[in-house]
């Protein structure tokens, strides 16, 4: 069953999908999956415990009785310490409002096989363990950087005509006629009659182009404007605060913790 669970996708009790299956926390006492562990945040940096409490398993999908939003910002407990301690199990059960049993052992995380520890690790462990119910516990907490975007409107941009009046010269050929005279001698071989003298008078009628200005519109080009994303990077910064936990030993014994 523990095997089966590694890597499959875990599902809110609304369907929404939460994540992966990295880690499996099994109860010391009864051999059986109690929590999971599921990589949530911005780019899955944070690793979140999901209870299995009233969850069932459809093919590759563990469906769950909590919400994402739920698991998103459960308390944060290092799911890197192999053991679950009685006090962060409880604080779990209050965060996800399930009834705590008081059962003894602790919460044993597997990490894709299952370890069974050799019989002189066994003797041992009771003297390298002291016990929790004579044990003082504090929990130390930290703040996080938590990055995001969210859109915001920058500026508008908007296409807008107007009418420029510029002033036009162009060259235009125009014709005209004008008057020349020619002149041809009549020698006697064309004389044939006689000439009388006297006043005449004849017209030509003369003719001549000019410019002649009109107006017409015509459309000439066409604008768009058109949206896109660019992307950059850019960074941020912050202060966070910390908790440090100091020993202060009245009795100038300090004992150094492993």
């Amino acid at each position: 069953m523990v095997q089966q669970l590694f890597g499959d996708e875990v599902f809110d009790r609304h369907g929404e999908k939460i994540g992966k299956v990295g880690q499996v926390y099994m109860d010391d006492q009864t051999g059986q999956p109690v929590w999971v562990t599921v990589r949530t945040g911005l780019f899955g940096m944070k690793e979140s415990f999901v209870p299995l409490n009233q969850a069932h398993v459809n093919g590759d999908a563990v469906h769950v009785h909590v919400s994402k939003d739920q698991v998103k910002d459960a308390p944060r407990m290092d799911a890197d310490g192999g053991h679950m301690s009685r006090a962060e199990e409880q604080q779990l059960y209050r965060y996800y409002g399930i009834e705590y049993a008081a059962l003894p052992g602790q919460r044993q995380s597997e990490r894709g096989q299952q370890r069974q520890p050799t019989e002189r690790a066994q003797q041992r462990q009771p003297s390298q363990q002291p016990s929790r119910d004579n044990a003082t516990e504090m929990t130390r907490s930290e703040e996080r950087l938590k990055v995001g975007t969210e859109q915001v409107e920058t500026g508008r941009v908007r296409l807008r005509k107007h009418v420029v009046t510029e002033h036009q010269q162009i060259s235009v050929p125009v014709r005209h006629e004008e008057v020349r005279l020619e002149r041809e001698p009549i020698t006697d071989g064309d004389a044939r009659g006689s000439a009388k003298i006297g006043d005449a008078e004849q017209e030509v009628v003369l003719h001549a182009e000019k410019p002649v200005v009109s107006k017409e519109t015509v459309p000439v080009e066409r604008v768009r404007m058109a949206k896109e994303t660019v992307t950059e990077q850019r960074n941020v910064e912050g202060e966070v605060r910390k908790e440090e936990i100091e020993v202060d030993d009245s009795s100038k014994r300090r004992k150094n913790t492993p």
